[in-house]
């Protein structure tokens, strides 16, 4: 794999951590391009560790390696990756998601992390930014050696391509998506190759546009937070790839990532809140939730007056002990 070396992160290279390009397979055999990073003069000690992605469509270079990078800075090994199928990770078809794979890297995320010298395989935690904290309650739900979970600004990728925006999908809706995509598969058989979806973001506002696809345009599609490899930026989905998510909801069994604790973060003028309330309803004890006022769904991807690192920290420090 050829993994671009300079630094071409939405953030600057901080001075209290050391980075390298890292990768690793998952156990389906696809390779996963990651950026590791540790604090500086931590040779010899026995670290906690995180594994972060997200958000959904986006890469490493953006929030999730804003996170891994602040809380390296705070003492933790961390691993922020590319999810299989997108940025410099492996896997063929190009841009397709998938609720399993997906899953499974974290769990591939956490492998890594427990073969390093340095990593106390007791420590380990994860984090999820957006679609990827559904995908990191549902790896936590399984794999038993994540011992702490946070999310932020979290979507339930499962429900709201099942379901639809704030549910609002009609059986009928869905049937007729169901039906597309199954007829898209005929057209992909024939071409040897998957079609792709139009683009999820607009190239310019208009002013009629939801607020929350004004948010998105402000962070992918401008220079805060643009990056060439995110398909949120500068792609698009294939067109079939919402055909599992409709029919594998992600949170049903996230009672039992119990008796590890969560914390879940979002903004309370977030769109998204309702994916946080109804997670948090549903996972069992010990749990928390952490409500920002006055804060939109993208104001957790990068603004760092704004995202609750010191409680992140604290989190992580009382249950990775």
């Amino acid at each position: 794999m050829q993994l671009t070396q300079e630094w071409d992160k939405i953030f600057p290279q901080s001075d209290k951590v050391t980075h390298q390009k890292v990768t690793f397979k998952n156990r389906y055999g696809i390779t996963l391009a990651a950026d590791y990073y540790l604090p500086k003069n931590s040779d010899g000690k026995k670290l906690a560790a995180i594994a972060i992605s997200g958000p959904y469509g986006a890469v490493k270079e953006q929030a999730s390696g804003l996170y891994a990078q602040t809380l390296a800075e705070r003492g933790y090994a961390t691993v922020a990756f590319d999810p299989s199928y997108t940025g410099e990770s492996g896997g063929e078809p190009r841009n397709l998601s998938s609720p399993e794979i997906n899953t499974e890297d974290f769990s591939a995320a956490v492998d890594f992390l427990g073969l390093q010298d340095n990593i106390d395989r007791e420590k380990i935690g994860a984090l999820g930014i957006c679609g990827f904290g559904g995908m990191v309650l549902n790896a936590a739900a399984a794999d038993k050696r994540i011992k702490a979970v946070v999310t932020a600004s979290m979507y339930d990728m499962s429900r709201v391509m099942a379901k639809g925006y704030f549910d609002s999908m009609t059986s009928e809706e869905r049937t007729a998506a169901l039906t597309q995509m199954s007829e898209q598969r005929w057209e992909d058989a024939v071409n040897g190759e998957p079609t792709l979806a139009p683009q999820g973001l607009p190239s310019e506002l208009t002013g009629e546009e939801s607020d929350f696809v004004a948010n998105y345009f402000d962070f992918y599609k401008t220079p805060r937070g643009f990056h060439p490899r995110s398909i949120n930026s500068n792609g698009q989905w294939t067109a079939t790839t919402a055909m599992s998510f409709m029919n594998m909801p992600l949170l049903t069994y996230i009672d039992e990532i119990a008796p590890r604790p969560i914390l879940l973060i979002a903004g309370d003028k977030a769109h998204s809140l309702y994916f946080t309330e109804d997670a948090f309803k549903a996972a069992a004890e010990p749990k928390e939730k952490l409500i920002l006022e006055g804060l939109v769904h993208v104001d957790l991807y990068d603004q760092l007056d704004k995202i609750p690192f010191d409680r992140i920290d604290s989190f992580f420090a009382d249950n990775l002990k």
